[in-house]
């Protein structure tokens, strides 16, 4: 018996679209096993699987039907999508290239893996981080290194600064699809990419000032501040930019420290010296300058707090 495999919407949505997937002419009760797959651009192969029985008619919708077993387990419309796990280990999924899409191979198979048998249906969904419209525009200014992403609407829109963590390079998916949401969205590299520094180990806060001011001059941003945006490392270097930098009115961080951490951070002749982890576990900084140094640029800071959005004074 062929089974059809249905994507709603067809064709191709954004990455962060949810998705409803059914089959459909299948034998009533009929055990089956789901599988996506993906590769990314370097060719590493994601996968996730999960068992499902098929309803009184014949049918399987994933909205309705809980999976048994498998990548997941319960009422998990999405889960062949969240749940994709790399065949090598340690990888993570990333998008490289935002204006090409992920095509997401689904299948359907009859019984329960691991003796699942033959292939009864297969689709391909493709998954994209740009949407219609949405324009995107490398910038090169002074010695800011980013990416601007615009809606496809008319301006101005509200600004975000995307900052990434370690690791470094150019990361420009989650700023495209913001820029769909009606945000401005600068996707900012600040090491490890084109002519920048090669680590971490020493940043200047004037970089992340000058990447500020040249999104607040676009004619397509609305003032008088933006919003800063960052993961992991980048999370830390956004609160400080909140904290010492004008122009800024929001900042949400995930999975940031709320102390500078990985290298020193420089900024207008002052040193803020990375907070290092003892052997004993306990926290220790590392002063890079006298103490006393180090105490007056806390005084002068934060020009902005991050709960209250105060950053334009």
């Amino acid at each position: 018996m062929a089974a059809t495999v249905t994507v709603e919407p067809a064709g191709r949505c954004l990455w962060d679209e949810p998705v409803r997937i059914a089959v459909r002419g299948l034998a009533p009760g009929q055990p089956v096993t789901l599988r996506a797959s993906l590769r990314d651009e370097k060719g590493a192969l994601f996968r996730a699987h999960a068992r499902y029985r098929a309803d009184a008619t014949g049918q399987l919708d994933l909205e309705r039907a809980p999976a048994l077993g498998g990548s997941f387990a319960g009422l998990e419309p999405m889960g062949l999508l969240w749940a994709l796990e790399p065949e090598k280990p340690l990888l993570r999924l990333v998008k490289r290239d935002v204006q090409t899409p992920f095509a997401v191979q689904l299948e359907v198979l009859d019984g329960h893996e691991p003796e699942a048998g033959r292939l009864l249906g297969r689709a391909v969904h493709e998954r994209a981080f740009l949407g219609p419209g949405v324009r995107r525009e490398p910038v090169r200014a002074g010695r800011v290194r980013a990416t601007l992403f615009l809606p496809p609407e008319p301006g101005p829109f509200p600004g975000i600064v995307d900052v990434f963590g370690a690791g470094g390079g150019l990361l420009e998916y989650r700023a495209s699809l913001l820029a769909g949401k009606g945000f401005a969205v600068m996707a900012l590299a600040y090491y490890n990419y084109d002519d920048l520094p090669k680590s971490m180990e020493s940043l200047h806060l004037e970089y992340f000032e000058e990447a500020v001011n040249c999104l607040l001059s676009h004619p397509q941003v609305k003032g008088p501040g933006v919003g800063l945006l960052g993961i992991s490392k980048g999370g830390d270097l956004c609160l400080s930019m909140a904290s010492f930098l004008k122009g800024i009115t929001a900042t949400i961080i995930i999975n940031g420290s709320v102390a500078n951490v990985g290298g020193a951070l420089h900024y207008k002749g002052e040193t803020l010296p990375p907070v290092r982890m003892t052997t004993t576990g306990r926290v220790n900084s590392m002063p890079v300058r006298p103490l006393n140094a180090y105490r007056r640029m806390v005084r002068r800071g934060p020009r902005s707090s991050v709960t209250q959005g105060r950053g334009t004074t």
